[in-house]
């Protein structure tokens, strides 16, 4: 017989500490802690009967038996990854899984999930909203939604959304002892940031205003979060117009003057080149701009771009 083969989960922690050259990264990738994973390294040296890394003060590097290791690893993990898309996709349902950012997830795609099951009921979409990087191969993707300068090299990418920011804030902040009617108002009103704090700086920037402390205020590590604050009348949050044409009609924000700036970035679907006419990954494509192109759903900004899409090579996209 042949000798078992070390635990997959050996193997697993020894892939991503390999990938990363580091025993810190690999663990939060995999959520565990660093010393779970070098205990499991242990278990897979201890197997194997040699050592898979050299450990440094600060660094681990490949031994030869490690090098030899890695990419039949990887190619091992690939072909699972593959096969489980395949014995999921089997028999009827299909299940597309769409990965995006937590604030896109709850304020514009999950609104707008019911028409997609409608009109495709056979295809299941599983949602993975987070603001952690996403790897096609590792992680079971096959549509990434997000929001960047669309340089995401090697992928297939087609542009979907862009928009104005401004500031928003609750009605009731607007009845207070404090005027806010310009953007120099705003230096006596509590500022609402996100975790990164850059979107305010660069805001007054590209409006020519510098008479406001633009890093002041409490900051969230979720944008929404931020959003939330404003709807409470914590203070005033920088607006994303895709994100808060609901809140502004329904009345739970208001825009306390007209001054805007388009951003930057913009929200793009990303696939694999070699998948984006499968049968499913392009109904997706299709519904979803559908979506961006009606009138009721696009933003403030202008969407004439909509829909481009180009293959622009690194395959972990943000």
């Amino acid at each position: 017989m042949s000798r078992p083969l070390p635990p997959l989960g050996a193997l697993h922690a020894f892939e991503a500490a390999a990938r990363h050259l580091s025993f810190k990264q690999a663990a939060g990738e995999l959520h565990v802690t660093p010393g779970a994973i070098s205990q499991q390294i242990k278990v897979l040296e201890e197997r194997l009967g040699t050592a898979v890394f050299v450990r440094r003060a600060r660094t681990i590097a490949l031994t030869e038996a490690g090098r030899i290791l890695l990419n039949p690893t990887q190619s091992a993990f690939r072909l699972l990854a593959e096969a489980v898309a395949r014995v999921r996709e089997s028999d009827g349902t299909k299940v597309l899984t769409v990965s995006m950012l937590p604030s896109f997830a709850a304020l514009w795609f999950v609104p707008r999930l019911g028409s997609f099951r409608a009109q495709f009921p056979d295809i299941d979409v599983r949602i993975s909203a987070t603001p952690k990087i996403a790897d096609f191969e590792r992680d079971d993707v096959d549509i990434v939604l997000r929001y960047g300068l669309g340089h995401y090299p090697g992928l297939f990418v087609e542009r979907l959304l862009t928009e104005d920011l401004f500031p928003v804030c609750s009605p009731e902040l607007l009845k207070g002892p404090v005027p806010l009617r310009t953007p120099s108002d705003l230096a006596r009103h509590t500022l609402l940031h996100d975790e990164l704090r850059q979107e305010w700086p660069l805001w007054f920037q590209s409006i020519g205003r510098s008479d406001v402390e633009a890093s002041r205020g409490p900051s969230f590590s979720l944008w929404e979060l931020s959003l939330q604050a404003a709807v409470s009348g914590q203070g005033v949050a920088l607006g994303r117009s895709t994100l808060v044409m609901q809140d502004l009609r329904t009345g739970q924000l208001v825009r306390p003057f007209e001054v805007s700036s388009p951003s930057e970035f913009a929200y793009y679907l990303l696939c694999l080149p070699e998948r984006a006419d499968e049968p499913k990954i392009a109904a997706f494509r299709s519904w979803i701009i559908g979506q961006v192109q009606r009138p009721s759903n696009r933003p403030i900004a202008d969407q004439t771009a909509a829909g481009q899409s180009t293959t622009t090579n690194t395959r972990n996209v943000r």
